[in-house]
Parts: structure tokens; sequence; C-alpha cells
């Protein structure tokens, strides 16, 4: 028997199902360096991967197995089908780790049943106990899920989770796959299972929800008043169509509402003790590094971590935080880890100073990884009087994210006004080393740019999506770029920060054409895109 918690488990799936956003993929080092800013941020459970989906995301897993899950660190979790090639590939995957779980899953509503699977209720209740039995030959941490639990038929779920616990599962998550349930349905199905589930007590009961009603936060706190004691969610809420639940926007709502949802956890409702293991200065930082990796940007209205969430401009609104903050503020925006006071370097400081700087936002690079950096730092430096920490993550984010610079950019000069055609001259250096220039027109200066490039970099792809946004205030901010690239149902995304927007474009179209280059000279290219191993939990 458990005991009842008395805090929430933070299961983060950004690297899992995060990374189904289309463009949202990322490399085993861009999935390895938000898994070490995720153990910062002080997640109990990290969903690295789905070992068997692709050797890429084998080799992520077992490098985030390896280097993150530490004896001190975050449970790894892979994600498998509940079938045996699957649970054999998550539990080889996950051997490194100090602390592994295995997350299993089936669908239990009849339209995936009848439409999916193509198998009748008793089949699955067969398959589903025998998969986690054997899923603990692998780890005593595992972790079941009944797809689309949301439209499945209570009484069938309940004896699903029966069958599965009494097999040794330790945690059930329901998940809401499609995000068609209301805060008050899914409360009651969460309710219900601690109601009506024989041997419940011997597991902790998870929930995951998709954000298609926009209702996804909503669910879950009325899970955790209903019982629930784990959260599925993911870094600004990205994931499968309209996305996941958003961490940030849970962690804080339990941190500003704690009063309200310490009785629902057998607290005293004065108690200041944090219902999470968040450190909730790491989410802006973390929010930042995530949407930078995958191209993502997070729109200025987004609650928590979002340009707008503590800015104010009626005139109303300013005059009562000036007079204190808490008029028109519920929390503090340092509380998230955005510092007021940003500036920070400038161009006559040295090398330590720009590494131990980093080293206190949280970035730990290797030497090649910082030499390059220093050197943009200093590039930018020149140009702008002061470097922010906002400009200083831009720089560093930029550097580590970037693709195999198999085409590099080596010059990107417009000529363009109200009485002149847009023109410009790109210059490439070629994989095989060659240099080629070509001249274009355009309809604007980025038009022009694109075309000269594609005349180098003749690849078959639309561009299906032109981002610009500034880093900080000022004449010389910096713009960072964000292009999505389509080619054959699959999405390549490109990054890029400058202070001048031009080149920025330049390089985040050259960064995503790179991608997709790449992915093309892969033999497994055509097998990554396999819906067959998608999972959709």
């Amino acid at each position: 028997m458990r005991d009842p918690l008395d805090r929430i488990i933070i299961f983060d799936t950004t690297l899992r199902d995060g990374e189904q956003s289309p463009g949202a993929t990322l490399n085993k080092d861009e999935k390895l360096t938000i898994a070490r800013q995720l153990a910062r941020l002080g997640v109990d459970v990290i969903e690295a991967g789905f070992p068997f989906a692709s050797p890429g995301d084998f080799e992520a897993v077992q490098t985030i197995a390896e280097q993150v899950g530490t004896p001190d660190g975050p449970t790894i979790c892979g994600l498998a089908r509940a079938t045996g090639a699957d649970i054999k590939a998550a539990g080889e995957a996950l051997e490194p780790a100090a602390h592994k779980r295995i997350h299993t899953f089936i669908a239990t509503s009849d339209i995936h049943l009848e439409y999916k699977l193509r198998k009748s209720r008793d089949e699955v209740l067969a398959i589903a106990p025998e998969m986690v039995a054997y899923a603990k030959t692998f780890t005593d941490d595992v972790e079941f899920s009944p797809e689309d639990a949301g439209r499945s038929d209570p009484e069938f779920l309940y004896r699903v989770l029966e069958a599965v616990i009494d097999a040794g599962a330790t945690t059930v998550n329901i998940p809401d796959t499609v995000g068609y349930t209301t805060p008050t349905e899914f409360g009651a199905l969460i309710g219900g299972i601690e109601e009506n589930v024989r041997n419940i007590d011997k597991a902790i009961i998870s929930v995951h929800g998709h954000n298609d009603l926009g209702l996804a936060v909503a669910n879950f706190l009325e899970a955790v008043k209903n019982g629930a004691r784990q959260l599925e969610c993911t870094i600004n809420g990205i994931g499968e169509r309209a996305g996941n639940a958003a961490l940030e926007e849970l962690v804080m709502a339990l941190h500003v509402r704690r009063q309200y949802f310490n009785p629902f956890l057998g607290r005293p409702a004065e108690s200041e003790e944090p219902l999470t293991n968040i450190n909730t200065r790491e989410i802006y930082k973390t929010s930042r590094l995530v949407s930078n990796l995958t191209g993502m940007f997070v729109q200025p209205n987004k609650a928590i971590v979002g340009a707008n969430a503590f800015a104010h401009e009626s005139g109303i609104h300013q005059d009562g935080v000036l007079k204190n903050k808490l008029t028109y503020e519920i929390m503090d925006a340092q509380s998230i880890g955005v510092n007021e006071n940003q500036i920070v370097l400038g161009k006559h400081s040295g090398r330590n100073a720009f590494k131990t700087r980093l080293k206190e936002l949280g970035f730990e690079l290797s030497e090649n990884e910082l030499n390059k950096a220093f050197l943009n730092f200093k590039k930018f430096a020149d140009r702008k009087k002061e470097i922010t920490d906002w400009d200083l993550e831009s720089i560093v984010n930029d550097q580590i994210q970037q693709p195999p610079e198999l085409y590099k950019l080596e010059l990107a000069q417009v000529s363009c006004g109200d009485r002149l055609r847009p023109t410009a001259t790109v210059t490439l250096r070629t994989p095989d080393g060659e240099e080629r220039t070509e001249v274009a027109l355009g309809t604007g200066p980025v038009d022009a740019v694109y075309k000269a490039i594609h005349q180098i970099i003749d690849l078959p792809s639309e561009l299906i999506e032109y981002t610009v946004q500034s880093v900080t205030a000022g004449i010389d901010a910096l713009g960072e770029v964000t292009v999505r690239l389509r080619h054959e149902g699959r999405v390549f995304s490109g990054h890029a920060a400058n202070t001048d927007v031009i080149v920025a474009s330049a390089h985040a179209y050259v960064n995503a054409l790179n991608r997709l280059y790449g992915a093309m000279q892969s033999p497994s290219f055509s097998a990554q895109a396999e819906p067959s191993v998608t999972s959709r939990v």
C-alpha cells in the first residue's frame, strides 16, 4: 500500500510528446541540453523519448540515461507501446539510468479498439497486464497508460487498471488523448478511479492531457483535487496538435494558489511548503531554451513566460503597480527567473567574466562551444553598448543548437529602398569546400536573400513559416529569426540571432536547409517518417 502523497510529481514529456510538434524535431545533443536544464529545473521524471521509434531516439534516450540519470538526478523514462519489441528497446536504452521507468500504453476507448487496434476489449484486457509484467523484468518502476481514457467506458477502464496494477504497474496515467473532456468531467473520471479501482492504493494516479479546447491546465488542476498526484506536461505547452498542459502554468498555479490546493493534499491551508519540487527561478530560462532549440516562439500573451506576462501599458495599471506590485501582479517576475536588471557585460569584458556569467545563467559549455560563443559575444558587443542576460542566452542558444554546417554562409548583402528593386548577393561555402555566389531579385530583402540561397542549395522544399522576434528593446536589439521548411510531409526548422535581421534570416534559412540536406543523406530518412511508431498518448 502506498503512502498518500502530499506533493505533486512533475513528469516532463517535452522531449517525447513535445518533440512531436511539427518542426520541433531535436537531435541528440539538443535533447541532452534540454534534459540537463530540466534536471536543474527540478522535474521528477523526464520522458526522454520513444526508443523503438528510431535508432536516433534510442541513442538520445540512452545518452540522457547515462549523463542526466545520475543517482541524485531525475527518473529517466522511455515510452513503449504494449509490445515486446517496444518494451525491450526501452529497457535497453534506459539501462544506464540510476532511476528508470518504462511507460507502456495501449488504447481502451471503443473507437480506438475498432478502428485503430482492431482488437476486442478482452484482447486488450489480456495484453495490458502481460506487457506490464514484461516491463517489470527491466525495472520496478512501470507506468501504464490506457490511451484515450477520456473517451473510454469507465467500467472497462476500471477493469484494465486493476489488471495492470496487479501485474506491477506503480503509476497509472489517465490520458485525455484528444483534449475532449471538460474540468468537471475529468475530475469526475479521476474521482471515479479513486472510488472504484480495487487496488488503486498501490499506484500513483497520473494525468496527461492535450489542449485542443484550451482546457488542459484546468483539467489537471481539477484532477489534483480528485486524487491525481502526477502531472504529465511540457515546457511552453508544446506537443501534438494544440499541445499539452504547460508545465509553467501548472507549477505556478499550484505555487501562487497553494493555500487553496493545500487541503486537497492533506496539508493545513496556511502551509507555505511548495507543492512541487520545481525550482521556479529556472522556469523562464527553461522556456527560452526550449523555444530556441525547437524554433517554436512563445506568444507574447502566453501565461507565465510570455513577453507581456509582466508588462503594463494601461495608465491605471502602471500607477497601481508603481504604488504596489500586488495591485496588478499576483506573482513576482523574479520568482520565475526574470531579473529586472538585465545589464551584465560589455565589449571590454573578458573570457573569464563571460564564462562565469554563463555558468551563473546555468549554461555548461564545452571548451569548443565556449570559444565559439565568446567570439560571437565579442562580435555582438562591438555593435551593442551593453549585453543583457537575454542577449547572452540568445547568443549561446544560437550556438548550441546549430545543425552540422554542411553549407556555410560567407556573405549576405542586400540593396533595397522605395525606388529600388530589392537585390541580394549571397556567397555560400558548399560541403566540398567550393564557394558559390548568386545574385537574385525579390519582393523584399529577405525574399531576395532566400531566392539567392535557393539558387545555390537547390533542395525541393516549401517555406511554410518565417518569424522574427526582438530579444531585447532598443534599436540595437538582437533579432531572432525562425524559419520552417516542409519536404515530403516533414518539417525542418532553422534558427539564428543577429543584430542584423537580414543576416539572421539568411543564417536561419541555411540552418533549416542544412537540416533537410543532412536528413536526406541518411539511409533511414524515409523510415524516420514511418507513422506506425508515432505515439499518441
